[in-house]
């Protein structure tokens, strides 16, 4: 299986383009990258993936952001705002209250736009302006239309981005609108909103920009690596787990390309590759149900509701890329209830850091793991979170302290403090 973390490095075939080419994980057929928009295999409509016949190690990477890693990516550099080098926090008393050897929190809400989406952007609008496409598209549960928006303007093309009518936060709307796309109000989920985009791609009418396309991954793949250099630097080897959200599976899928390829070029053993572990909110959780029922597919969730928006979908399209990263590394998938999510949400903030509720999943599902034994006291753990606290103000100011109405005068506050 292409996918398996022992696979070998695969031969270049003739139609590869400086060494990049793309391939079907389904059937093994390839195709040149950039000849012709495409998104899934001509011959069995199989997901792709980008393949190069150069891997680089460790000592290859320099520079900062996404664009350090310019040799395990399709150009030199892309349609870039500074994105990506996010910080590694130390979260001591989450960690002493989890209970494990280290704890550390990926912040991928540092972006330029507040989310881990413009890791895939840069690549994704860099290849779009290779392509010669005109317009830009996505479906968005809200982060995503909010980075196509602005890196589409930075690359000076037209963006359009379809969105569920009503299950979108207000803070990344805003930021779509005031960075110029066309927005489409859709009645209907967010799968909803892709199946439209995807129909419209495939009539000629835009480029997809949603994780569907496969070199939006590969810019995601560098949390993987920044991940795995930080935890070298400080503690001399890899984690032993990386916990993250999963809504229509990118991250997951992006990160276990990322190890394997490190595998293929002999710079990470197979023993060393952290464990990918999802979470889910209970109310969409098709990916946990598959791990659960050992299935190699999952079921699409026509009715999927939480409050954390950014991964309410019920039909991940990444599923057949992340099922096998999940299994492969020996990690796991779990769901867990709103309340979960916002518990952990307010410790996240209690550290000084501030996330939306989607990012918080990945707290919530460690300590669930921790406590039902899954996940031990001596391992090393880095849960990412994907998007900032102001993405989601309203769920913000929902699971804070409500102001307090006092006197005009110092002496009234002192009598309201003494209560």
């Amino acid at each position: 299986m292409s996918l398996s973390l022992s696979a070998d490095q695969p031969e270049r075939p003739a139609d590869a383009d400086d060494g990049v080419w793309l391939e079907c994980i389904e059937c093994g057929e390839t195709f040149a990258p950039f000849d012709d928009v495409r998104y899934t295999c001509d011959e069995c409509d199989g997901l792709l993936e980008v393949r190069y016949a150069e891997l680089p190690t460790f000592d290859d990477f320099e520079g900062h952001g996404v664009w350090r890693y310019a040799d395990a990516l399709p150009f030199e550099s892309g349609v870039s705002i500074q994105e990506g080098a996010t910080p590694l926090y130390e979260v001591p008393r989450l960690e002493d209250e989890v209970g494990v050897e280290a704890l550390r929190i990926k912040h991928e809400g540092m972006n330029p736009t507040g989310s881990f989406k413009d890791r895939g952007m840069t690549v994704g609008v860099r290849v779009a302006k290779e392509l010669g496409v005109g317009r830009l598209a996505c479906a968005s549960t809200g982060n995503t239309s909010a980075a196509l928006a602005a890196y589409g303007s930075r690359g000076g093309m037209q963006t359009l981005v379809l969105l569920p009518a009503g299950k979108v936060a207000a803070g990344k709307i805003a930021q779509a609108s005031l960075h110029g796309a066309r927005i489409l109000e859709v009645d209907g989920n967010f799968d909803a909103c892709l199946d439209i985009v995807q129909d419209l791609a495939g009539q000629g009418e835009a480029y997809l920009l949603n994780s569907l396309n496969p070199f939006r991954l590969e810019g995601q793949k560098t949390i993987g690596l920044e991940i795995l250099e930080g935890f070298l630097a400080d503690y001399d080897t890899t984690p032993d787990r990386i916990v993250l959200p999963v809504g229509n599976a990118g991250n997951t899928s992006a990160l276990y390309k990322a190890f394997r390829e490190l595998v293929q070029a002999g710079e990470l053993a197979e023993a060393d590759v952290p464990k990918l572990t999802g979470v889910q909110a209970e109310g969409a959780a098709p990916m946990v149900e598959a791990i659960e029922n050992g299935a190699d597919e999952t079921r699409r969730w026509e009715d999927v509701e939480t409050r954390a928006t950014a991964i309410r979908i019920g039909n991940p399209v990444n599923a057949p890329k992340a099922l096998p990263g999940i299994r492969e590394t020996g990690g796991t998938a779990v769901a867990v209830s709103d309340e979960e999510i916002t518990e952990a949400q307010r410790d996240i903030a209690g550290e000084g850091i501030g996330v939306e509720p989607a990012s918080a999943a990945s707290v919530a599902g460690l300590r669930k793991l921790r406590a039902e034994g899954i996940v031990e006291d001596d391992e090393r753990v880095a849960c990412l979170t994907t998007g900032h606290l102001l993405k989601d103000p309203d769920a913000a100011a929902a699971a804070g302290s409500d102001p307090e109405p006092v006197p005009g005068d110092t002496q009234g506050v002192l009598e309201h403090l003494q209560e």
